[in-house]
């Protein structure tokens, strides 16, 4: 792939554009969406009717006049039931009513049938035709939100379905290399095929045992949908098995052939083969990867921010952000320095590393080639660039720490996650400077004010921008903040498409429109292929998690005789390392909520600081072999042409610097991280 023409200012797309399926997919995220901002909605609406009209929570356009009795003479009706009263000769307790009791029945009848009176004529005055229709908006959203509190989940298999099915027909799943030949193709799709038949295998066996159940009737469900779908990937497996693309030339498998497997399957070969031959627990596969379901809404969120990266690529934001510091002419260890601490904002706001390196990966390695910089010092900053931002708010990873762990709270960790870093980007700068040289800037006569001229065409983007969440919080009453984000962020990055869509950046003869649902419709298709990608990645993560809570791992890593929580700090480190280097962080995440956390809390390692080494131990996994996901996104989207240019020429460190350098910096930021606080509350 030419990593250059990622560049180009017009609508741009890495993969076959599925312009159906990516609108159909787009319109399903923004339906998501909406649902979920339905209750802000409701809430907006209860509001302006109590503006509107006073005590508008007890107003009923339809009431009826109340039947009961206004004017009542008390001691007459007193006299009357005591007159009333008949001995019981078969009732050896039965004693005259207590007329004083039945004077203050009486009297608050009374008092109850006045109010009842006095809101039946507020009623009266307020029923207008206005008050009726706003009431029946009002109610029945109430009514459509409580009725599909389920549908969140249907609509989240109806997303993976949809982008998974895309991810398969494109042979887009994230393996560690791609297929060379038709053999490692087939190989592939074979592989594929084998993992999805497994599942529906365990679906079933989990079927079986949940006929038995009584109540189960939603779960059961939801399994018949997850079955169709994984019968429908079937399906695409065993049509991309036949139907081999002419690119492909004839060739056998290899020793390394192994690699074009990918990871969805080797993670799923591995829970199953762990499940049925040594846990006897055939439903294993299915009920951990069914806890997506229950966990639904943080994972349509990962698609919506998906969605926020792919529609920044189709703006020029990237290139227009860079060219303020172009004036300044800086030297290439300078320049990746630089976007280092500036892209780890942006890698906070678009949810997690990989999604942000999908969107401006191809610029940024752009930059740091035309500024000088070896192609491994290129890949490396890519790759980084999209790592050290996870520690930031609004990131997502840390609200799904936060709401799955009640022992630490989002403020907390994005106040100490901003020092982590600061720390570590200053130790890559230091690293980066020291190893490349040359790295003074020398700034042009004039840079600042040249750099201040290129801040002019930011303004409308930061405008409409600050326009959208303004109108967002005047409509909703939703506040711009890391659980609101992924509701928000979207419907801001289309308003700067459309404002993107000008005329000096859309093709001759298109209008504005056309220019927007063009890109809007591209950033939808290369949503579909990551978020069907990433998800299968995250779903068979957490089954391969559930080996680690079924087996005695835990319980062998920290025996009953470990008391010291040096050597408990040690044990972590080296097993959300491990845990980082092969497991997607989301599932990551859950699974270290559901095994370690606990144990390693109660041996006295402070909540917030193991979660901060976890969010630490997790940026150095997935930028380290053997899976090295970050790694395998910058492949994606520079090519694997540029990534075996730059392996051929130089010493050790210039062949497999991007390899190199992130682990020079992450490994001595987690030891940091990790020792340095216990010092302060563990001697």
């Amino acid at each position: 792939m030419n990593w250059r023409a990622l560049t180009a200012p017009a609508a741009q797309t890495l993969y076959p554009v599925h312009r159906m399926h990516g609108v159909i997919l787009l319109l399903l995220l923004l339906f998501t969406l909406l649902l979920g901002m339905g209750n802000s909605l409701h809430s907006r609406l209860l509001w302006v009717g109590e503006q509107t009209w006073p005590n508008y929570y007890l107003l009923n356009p339809d009431a009826t006049e109340p039947s009961c009795q206004l004017e009542m003479d008390v001691d007459a009706e007193v006299r009357k039931r005591m007159d009333a009263y008949k001995p019981d000769p078969d009732d050896l307790f039965s004693s005259p009513p207590n007329p004083e009791a039945i004077r203050q029945s009486l009297a608050r009848n009374l008092e109850l049938c006045q109010q009842e009176y006095v809101l039946y004529e507020q009623n009266l005055e307020h029923a207008t035709p206005a008050l009726g229709l706003f009431k029946t908006v009002e109610q029945g959203l109430a009514d459509f939100l409580l009725d599909n509190i389920e549908l969140t989940k249907y609509l989240f298999i109806a997303m993976f379905a949809m982008a998974a099915a895309i991810a398969a027909l494109d042979a887009d799943h994230i393996a560690l290399r791609l297929p060379r030949n038709r053999a490692e193709w087939r190989f592939s799709q074979a592989t594929q095929f084998v993992v999805n038949g497994l599942m529906v295998g365990s679906l079933n066996s989990y079927l079986g045992k949940l006929a038995s159940s009584p109540g189960s009737e939603g779960t059961v469900d939801l399994q018949y949908a997850w079955a169709a779908v994984f019968g429908l990937f079937m399906v695409i497996n065993v049509i991309r098995f036949v139907n081999v693309p002419e690119r492909m030339k004839k060739g056998r498998l290899a020793l390394s052939s192994g690699l074009v497997m990918p990871l969805y399957c080797a993670m799923g070969l591995i829970a199953m083969s762990y499940f049925f031959f040594v846990d006897g627990y055939s439903s294993g596969l299915a009920i951990y990867f069914g806890m997506m379901s229950n966990l639904s809404s943080m994972f349509i969120n990962i698609g919506l921010y998906v969605l926020v990266g792919m529609v920044l690529k189709q703006t020029r934001l990237p290139e227009l952000l860079l060219n303020v510091i172009k004036p300044y002419n800086l030297p290439a260890p300078m320049l990746a320095s630089v976007i280092i601490f500036a892209t780890a904002f942006p890698t906070a706001f678009t949810g997690a590393s990989g999604i942000f390196i999908l969107a401006v990966g191809g610029v940024v390695y752009d930059e740091l080639r035309r500024a000088g910089a070896g192609r491994q010092l290129a890949l490396a900053t890519t790759a980084m660039s999209g790592s050290l931002g996870v520690v930031l708010n609004p990131c997502l990873l840390i609200v799904v720490v936060a709401a799955l762990n009640k022992e630490v709270t989002t403020t907390e960790m994005y106040g100490w996650g901003f020092w982590v870093f600061i720390m570590s980007a200053s130790l890559f700068s230091l690293v980066v400077c020291k190893t490349q040289g040359n790295w003074k800037p020398r700034p042009a006569p004039g840079a600042f004010r040249a750099s201040l001229v290129q801040m002019k065409p930011l303004i409308p983007y930061v405008l409409v921008g600050a326009i959208v969440i303004l109108a967002i919080w005047a409509i909703l009453g939703l506040k711009f903040n890391e659980y609101s984000a992924p509701m928000i962020l979207p419907l801001v990055m289309l308003a700067l498409v459309f404002l993107d869509a000008g005329s000096d950046s859309r093709d001759a003869g298109e209008s504005r429109l056309q220019a927007f649902w063009k890109r809007s419709s591209y950033a939808a298709s290369d949503s579909a292929v990551h978020i069907g990608a990433l998800l299968a990645l995250i779903g068979f993560s957490i089954c391969l998690g559930g080996i680690l809570e079924r087996s005695d791992i835990v319980h062998a890593l920290f025996p009953e005789n470990l008391t010291s929580p040096w050597v408990a700090m040690l044990v972590i480190v080296v097993m959300l390392t491990f845990i980082g280097m092969v497991m997607d962080p989301f599932g990551a995440v859950i699974l270290v909520s559901a095994t370690i956390a606990q144990p390693a809390i109660q041996l006295g390692i402070d909540p917030l600081h193991f979660w901060i080494v976890c969010l630490v131990a997790f940026e150095l996994g997935y930028l380290s072999p053997p899976v090295a996901l970050n790694h395998l996104l910058t492949r994606q989207v520079v090519g694997e042409t540029e990534v075996l240019a730059g392996e051929r020429t130089g010493t050790f460190w210039h062949r497999y610097e991007r390899l190199l350098l992130p682990l020079v910096v992450m490994g001595p930021t987690l030891l940091l991280v990790a020792f340095v606080p216990m010092l302060f509350y563990a001697l």
